[in-house]
C-alpha cells in the first residue's frame, strides 16, 4: 500500500482526526491510537485499522512515554485546544527537537492563534465563521448545517490529510518535518474556494435558495414522488435540460426558457406536479440509461445494493458484518487495504505497542502498576 512504512501516532479525540488517521491507516500507515485510561470506546468508530494505547497523558510518566513513542515515528496527530499539549510537556517544539523528522498534525477548530483559538466549538459553529453556512438552506428559512461533513470531516480530518501527505512528500526532499495548523474553519473555506471565485460572475448574486445551484433552479433540487420518495435533478446543461423535459412528458414551447429566473418558482411547482405523479421506481425507468442527470434519492441501505456502487464494489463489510464506504480514490498499484477486523478495543494493545517501541517489561510492569496504562483484552468464548 502506498503508506506502508508511515508509522502514526494519533491522540484520541472526536470525529475529525479519528477520520484522518483511519484514512492514513487505510492505505497502509502503521496507526497507533493513544486513548484515555478508562474510556468507555471510540465514539466516533472510526478505527479501522488502528491498534490501541491506553495512556495517561496527564501524568508525567505517560508523557514521558508518548515522548519516547514520538522519537520514533512519523507522524503525530493530536486534536486539542491551542495550548493544551504545551501543558502536557508535549509541544513541538520540544518533540521536534527530539525528532526533527517528525510531522506534527495539529488539528483544531479554530487553529493556533488567534482569539478563537482556546475556545470550544462543533462543526457548526466553523462553518459559520468559515461564511459557508450562510450560503446552505432553502429561500426563506434559517441556514442549516448538512450533516456535520463539511467542517469536521471536508475542511477538518481531509484537509489535515492532505496536510499531512504534502508533508511526507516535502520531507523526502528536505529530510525535516515541520508543524501543519489545520483549523477546520480555514479549511472549509478553502473548500469552498468555489464559491467565492465565482461570486464576480454572479453566481450567487440571489439570496440564499435562490440561485442556480442552491435549490434555487426548477433543475437542480428534489423533488417528491408519488410514494414519498425523491428523486435528485441536476439537468444544468441545456441538452440535459431537453432530456428532463422530455421525460417528465412535458413540451418545450410550453415552458419559459431553461434560465429565466423569474419563472423558476412557478417552474419547480410545475415539476414537482409532474414528478408527484409517479413512484421513484417508475421514475427511475423512465430516466434509465439517459443524460437527464435525473437520479433516485437512496438511502443508506439502498446505496450499498444500487447496482452500479455494487459493480464498483463501493462498500466493504467487516468481520462483523458492518457495512461501510470502500476507501477512495482507487489506485491502481497500490490501492488502500481497509482492514476488515473489528474497531480495537481501548488499550487493546498497549503492552505489545510499547515492546516495539522499545520499552523493556520492567517499564511495562511499572507503568501498568501505576496505572499510566491500561491494557484490555477481548475476553474468550470459551
Amino acid at each position: 500500500m502506498a503508506l506502508r512504512g508511515i508509522r502514526v501516532v494519533e491522540l484520541a479525540g472526536l470525529a475529525p482526526a479519528p477520520f484522518c488517521g483511519m484514512v492514513l491507516a487505510d492505505f497502509g500507515a502503521q496507526v497507533v491510537r493513544v486513548d484515555r485510561p478508562g474510556s468507555a470506546g471510540d465514539v466516533s468508530q472510526l478505527g479501522r485499522g488502528k491498534r490501541s494505547l491506553a495512556l495517561d497523558l496527564k501524568r508525567p510518566p505517560g508523557a514521558a512515554a508518548l515522548r519516547r513513542l514520538c522519537a520514533r515515528v512519523d507522524v503525530l496527530l493530536e486534536p486539542f485546544r491551542c495550548g493544551v499539549m504545551e501543558k502536557l510537556q508535549l509541544g513541538p517544539d520540544l518533540l521536534l527537537r527530539e525528532n526533527p523528522k517528525l510531522i506534527y498534525a495539529r488539528l483544531s477548530g479554530f487553529g493556533q492563534s488567534g482569539s478563537f483559538s482556546q475556545a470550544a466549538g462543533h462543526d457548526i459553529n466553523y462553518l459559520a465563521l468559515s461564511g459557508v453556512l450562510s450560503k446552505l438552506g432553502r429561500s426563506g428559512e434559517n441556514p442549516y448545517a448538512p450533516l456535520n461533513l463539511l467542517a469536521d470531516f471536508g475542511g477538518g480530518g481531509l484537509m489535515c490529510t492532505v496536510g499531512i501527505l504534502i508533508a511526507l512528500v516535502e520531507r523526502m526532499h528536505s529530510g525535516r518535518g515541520q508543524v501543519i495548523d489545520a483549523s477546520m474553519v480555514e479549511g472549509t473555506a478553502y473548500l469552498s474556494s468555489f464559491i467565492w471565485k465565482t461570486q464576480k460572475i454572479g453566481l450567487w448574486s440571489e439570496p440564499r435558495g435562490k440561485n442556480l445551484l442552491d435549490d434555487g433552479a426548477p433543475f437542480y433540487t428534489t423533488y417528491r414522488t408519488a410514494d414519498g420518495e425523491f428523486m435528485a435533478v441536476g439537468a444544468l446543461e441545456p441538452q440535459f435540460y431537453q432530456l428532463l423535459i422530455k421525460g417528465l412528458g412535458l413540451k418545450s414551447d410550453d415552458l419559459p426558457n431553461q434560465m429565466s429566473q423569474a419563472d423558476w418558482p412557478e417552474m419547480k411547482k410545475k415539476f414537482a406536479d409532474v414528478f408527484a405523479k409517479k413512484t421513484k421506481a417508475e421514475w427511475c425507468q423512465i430516466f434509465e440509461g439517459t443524460d437527464a442527470c435525473v437520479t433516485p434519492v437512496l438511502t443508506l441501505e439502498e446505496a450499498v445494493h444500487q447496482n452500479h456502487n455494487g459493480e464498483r464494489g463501493s462498500f466493504i463489510t467487516d468481520e462483523e458484518q458492518h457495512v461501510s464506504p470502500r476507501p477512495a480514490p482507487l489506485l491502481s498499484r497500490t490501492p488502500a487495504v481497509p482492514s476488515t477486523r473489528r474497531d480495537p478495543f481501548i488499550g487493546e494493545h498497549s503492552k505489545e505497542i510499547l515492546r516495539e517501541f522499545g520499552f523493556n517489561q520492567e517499564e511495562i510492569d511499572e507503568l501498568y502498576s501505576e496505572g499510566i496504562i491500561e491494557s484490555r483484552k477481548p475476553k474468550s468464548n470459551l
